[in-house]
């Protein structure tokens, strides 16, 4: 399960279906949430700006004296409630680290003291924010539906290479990479160069079982030039005959085989794209953002008067009534300056206002970062308007 809301009264005002979230937003103070899973770290990422009100269960070193007068130090674990100032958060290990000033009376901690607050999985924190906005708003409700889940697995691989990713609605996640040397094959013995991709596969098979959760991953790729992939799987379902692994044979079905250019991650974007697979991923996050990428640059060349992208042009194509599809990157919104936030915040508002869709890309998926090229933010029209002829303002330019 991904974030889970501790307070009840964040979500009763959450499921007001009848109330915008713009009008929500002004009623929300506070939220409680517990991480469960690491992309709930990812979440929270989001959620986070500066300025915010971070409560949470942290450890604190403190010095301590004793009736002899001598002085040592302990770690003790302390509840903190910081002003946020600084957060670094690890895409890889996906831990969040969350620097600010204490500004509530601690026993350990004084007024106005530095400390960095790592969040921890299954322990609760508590986010007070000025303003809440319907962005802000959607993340929690995205973040707490048990439904968004890692549906996407892939093996990205070529000889001696592989990386197993699994693709989430809010993330692209490496979770094994494998490599191994596979000699040249020599006239007249290939005994090394076989052992060698023997070894291989099986590393490759055990990540996959290692890292791979059966019952809710919906389709595995395995993609890779030539015929490695199809020498690897047979490798891999000869091995679960012999082994009787069940878990692997029951679940065959959802194997997909793909060509891709190489082994490494950034083949994944041409997987994605594939008209197979974004057929056999119909209903996933992923290939729909994928999808609109894709559409948004085939109306660019077809009808280049129905794709705008760059701030100020999408700006005027929605106070014209214009956007069917916004395509928006969620670092746009981890702007600090307030009033560029809200720029983007109110640009989502009018575009759901008045019946578009709007899609917003996390900027750690291969398709937003594709997006992040084109500024960030992007439109498919619902009818041609003529090409803006005044420039470009730079604050669709300066933000990243």
């Amino acid at each position: 399960m991904a974030l889970y809301i501790i307070e009840q009264r964040i979500k009763s005002v959450l499921g007001l279906g009848t109330v915008k979230k713009s009008t929500v937003a002004c009623l929300v103070s506070q939220v409680t949430l517990m991480p469960e899973e690491a992309e709930d770290m990812w979440h929270t990422y989001n959620l986070l700006q500066i300025g915010d009100s971070l409560m949470a269960s942290t450890i604190r070193k403190v010095q301590t004296e004793s009736s002899t007068g001598s002085v040592g130090s302990s770690r003790v674990r302390t509840t903190l409630c910081v002003c946020v100032d600084t957060i670094d958060f690890d895409s890889q290990a996906c831990q969040l680290r969350v620097k600010g000033t204490n500004i509530q009376e601690n026993q350990y901690v004084k007024m106005g003291a530095y400390h960095t607050i790592e969040l921890e999985l299954n322990r609760k924190f508590t986010l007070a924010k000025k303003i809440w906005d319907s962005v802000v708003l959607d993340r929690i409700e995205q973040a707490c539906d048990p439904t968004q889940k890692a549906d996407v697995a892939a093996v990205v691989m070529q000889e001696g290479l592989a990386n197993l990713v699994l693709v989430t609605p809010a993330m692209t996640l490496l979770r094994a990479k494998v490599e191994v040397t596979i000699p040249r094959k020599r006239r007249g013995s290939c005994t090394q160069h076989e052992k060698a991709l023997e070894r291989f596969y099986e590393a490759v098979m055990q990540g996959i079982l290692r890292h791979i959760n059966f019952d809710v991953v919906k389709c595995i790729l395995v993609a890779s030039p030539g015929f490695v992939k199809d020498q690897f799987m047979a490798y891999l379902f000869r091995e679960a005959v012999r082994q009787d692994s069940k878990i692997l044979l029951e679940n065959k079905p959802k194997f997909m085989l793909v060509h891709s250019s190489s082994g490494h991650k950034y083949s994944l974007k041409e997987i994605l794209c594939d008209p197979a697979v974004t057929a056999r991923l119909s209903d996933t996050k992923a290939a729909g953002e994928v999808k609109a990428l894709e559409d948004f640059y085939k109306m660019l060349q077809h009808e280049p008067d129905r794709a705008f992208y760059g701030l100020a042009h999408v700006e005027k194509a929605s106070e014209a009534l214009a956007i069917d599809i916004l395509l928006i990157s969620d670092n746009l919104f981890r702007h600090q300056d307030v009033t560029t936030r809200s720029r983007y915040v109110r640009l989502v508002d009018n575009v759901r206002d008045n019946g578009g869709t709007v899609r917003i890309f996390s900027s750690l998926h291969v398709s937003g970062e594709q997006l992040t090229q084109l500024s960030g933010v992007a439109a498919i029209l619902r009818f041609p308007i003529a090409d803006l002829s005044e420039p470009e303002d730079d604050s669709s330019s300066d933000e990243e």
